[in-house]
């Protein structure tokens, strides 16, 4: 993996965000790049380890929803709702951020570290506030939520029992200041009543992905991705599999049902012709 950097509360590209929340970091360690805790648009989306069906889906639904807007999505690599977001970022080519508890030296939980690994290589970062070598401390678990929330635009729950740690995230959002949505569940579900409790309590009740571009101040006008034409009929092709949300190689080749050689040469000059990047591990996303 990429090498760990420090940044203090002096560093120039210390996150600008951090600096004010109650408590902030006295530094960040960062695995990736340091340019992506800077994005213009960050959306924290957290919630139960034990994720059900429901909470999966609307975890992906919204994220792939978002995948059309300049926004990052930050969560904390655990289990169920975090690593749920995270994979369906990488997989609509958004950028990611992993806050954790630990050190980076270790990734925690070690089930994840392919999925730390795609987030670096597709332009996002892992970050701590502790340094390498500190264990995951059940205090740290509580701690690193106020930077998941401390870094974000806004704060989205899509599933939380009435006892669960991610509730920890909803009261530092509100300390902040930041918007916080939770996303209605079924009253007669244990798994959601965390959710339906906060909403009763004031915060925003997410029933799609446009609560929370009104909560970020961001219009339909602002859409990252354009209409993106092929000059080719090859290069057509392509672009119409990743607007499926096709992203590994070998799916692309075996689809688009081109040669082998003129594939290759597609794909090169769709990235020459920055309609295309690449997110490591021979996945593809549009620009």
């Amino acid at each position: 993996m990429h090498k760990v950097n420090k940044l203090t509360l002096q560093s120039n590209d210390f996150p600008g965000v951090l600096r004010h929340i109650p408590q902030p970091p006295k530094q960040l360690y960062v695995r990736g790049s340091p340019e992506a805790l800077s994005a213009k648009t960050m959306v924290a989306v957290v919630g139960s380890r034990k994720i059900t069906p429901y909470g999966r889906e609307v975890t992906q639904k919204f994220i792939s929803d978002l995948a059309a807007y300049d926004i990052s999505v930050v969560s904390g690599l655990a289990f169920g709702v975090d690593i749920t977001a995270h994979k369906t970022a990488l997989a609509e080519g958004m950028p990611t951020i992993a806050v954790l508890p630990c050190g980076l030296d270790k990734i925690y939980p070690a089930a994840h570290r392919n999925i730390a690994k795609d987030i670096i290589a597709a332009g996002g970062a892992l970050v701590s506030e502790y340094e390498p070598g500190t264990p995951p401390l059940r205090q740290n678990f509580v701690e690193r939520n106020r930077i998941v929330s401390g870094l974000s635009d806004a704060v989205l729950i899509t599933e939380a029992a009435k006892k669960s740690g991610t509730l920890h995230t909803a009261r530092f959002a509100l300390d902040q200041g930041k918007p916080l949505l939770a996303v209605p569940g079924n009253i007669t579900n244990q798994m959601s009543q965390g959710t339906n409790n906060l909403i009763a309590q004031g915060a925003r009740a997410a029933r799609s992905a446009q609560d929370i571009l009104d909560e970020c101040n961001i219009s339909e006008q602002a859409q990252q991705q354009q209409i993106i034409l092929g000059e080719t009929e090859a290069e057509s092709r392509i672009i119409s599999l990743l607007q499926e949300g096709v992203s590994d190689g070998k799916t692309l080749l075996e689809q688009s049902k081109l040669p082998t050689k003129e594939y290759a040469q597609t794909m090169t000059m769709l990235e020459i012709s920055d309609k295309i990047k690449p997110l490591g591990a021979d996945h593809w996303a549009l620009r």
